[in-house]
């Protein structure tokens, strides 16, 4: 995730090196699939939106971690 005054960036992808005991900690080979790009107003409303759905899944199943 980056961000700029203007927007907030998400960027998803498939870590490509999971699965490999040899690959080197400090080498992190991403495939990026999707970026969403969202206004800052527009990211409190997921961050918010968020935050209630992890609170109705903890009260109906029990605290996470």
């Amino acid at each position: 995730a980056t961000s700029t005054r203007e927007e907030v960036v998400l960027n998803f992808g498939l870590n490509q090196n999971w699965d490999q005991p040899t690959a080197r900690p400090d080498e992190l080979e991403v495939d990026l699939q999707h970026r969403v790009v969202l206004s800052p107003f527009a990211a409190k409303r997921l961050s918010q939106a968020l935050g209630q759905l992890v609170a109705d899944y903890e009260a109906r199943y029990g605290k996470l971690g």
